[in-house]
């Protein structure tokens, strides 16, 4: 059941620039939440909910714009650093700031339930923030979670681009291969840590990053969503399907211990991971996993169904 003091977040994940929007305020320029988060916080708003984006900026600083293709600019409000998500740095570091803009929200917003709706890393960014609110013995209850492309055994594309993998991973396949190679740039322009941590070197295994979370997720209900536009007979299955930056199994949190979490459903759509890959292989905006009105569906049945 919905109330005055329930809301939805969206959290959008690595190398992500998000302003922070609220159900009456958003950016006057460009699209109005983001690349990442316009389309599905319209379907939201249209449900009647009381939908909110998280900022997110690319290094240690506010965020009230992105000037790069599909951006924004004119954010209704610029938070402060320690309220903005790094999205390029460590996933830790992102949950601790993670936390504290959802204690600010449940604090200024009269809010004491809340439903995360996070994309690619932002599903790891917002389990650290779950821990941190735990810790701090926060009352602001997570009523469920619903992950789109998060990668929570690593990307194979952040393998290969660290020089875990060789590229025979892709398969042959030159899309594949130019995503590795441009991932590579991006990896030495702009990660500040993300880009090397969203590998099963570092989430995986029993000394992982996923088994140190504990049963952080133990009572929140997590929906998993999962693209796999990128096909190829015989690939790889550790990397094959993909979205074109997370791999199908990975999305799906194979290999994940249940005691860390336990999926209470799971949903594969014929997807890219953003309109980044859309834009760049000539799709239809709906081809991308948070533009995809089927998607939407889905997040609205896992809110919806949420105590």
């Amino acid at each position: 059941m919905h109330t005055a003091r329930r809301g939805v977040v969206i959290v959008s994940g690595g190398g992500a620039i998000s302003p922070f929007t609220t159900p009456t305020a958003e950016c006057a320029v460009g699209l109005p939440a983001g690349s990442t988060d316009t389309g599905l916080r319209a379907a939201l708003l249209d449900a009647g909910l009381r939908v909110y984006t998280s900022p997110a900026n690319v290094g240690r600083r506010p965020v009230s714009n992105d000037p790069e293709a599909n951006g924004f600019d004119g954010a209704p409000e610029t938070l402060p650093a320690e309220l903005t998500v790094n999205a390029a740095g460590p996933i830790d570091t992102a949950g601790e700031h993670l936390a504290r803009f959802l204690a600010f929200l449940a604090e200024r917003e009269g809010l004491d339930t809340v439903d995360v709706v996070a994309h690619s890393m932002g599903g790891l960014f917002t389990r650290a923030a779950m821990r941190e609110l735990r810790a701090a013995g926060h009352p602001l209850r997570v009523a469920s979670l619903v992950t789109i492309g998060t990668p929570w055994q690593g990307s194979f594309v952040a393998e290969a681009a660290n020089g875990h993998v060789d590229m025979s991973v892709a398969a042959g396949d030159p899309r594949t291969v130019r995503i590795i190679e441009d991932f590579k740039v991006l990896l030495g322009d702009i990660s500040e840590g993300a880009g090397t941590q969203v590998v099963s070197q570092y989430l995986g295994g029993p000394d992982g990053w996923n088994e140190r979370q504990g049963d952080v997720l133990r009572d929140t209900p997590v929906t998993l969503i999962a693209g796999d536009w990128f096909q190829a007979e015989g690939g790889d299955p550790l990397a094959w399907p993909h979205d074109g930056l997370v791999q199908w199994a990975s999305a799906m949190a194979h290999g994940v211990s249940p005691h860390v979490m336990t999926p209470v459903a799971t949903h594969t759509f014929p997807d890219v991971h953003s309109i980044f890959f859309a834009d760049q292989f000539g799709l239809p905006w709906h081809r991308a996993l948070t533009w995809n009105p089927q998607v939407f569906e889905v997040v609205l049945q896992s809110i919806g169904t949420a105590s």
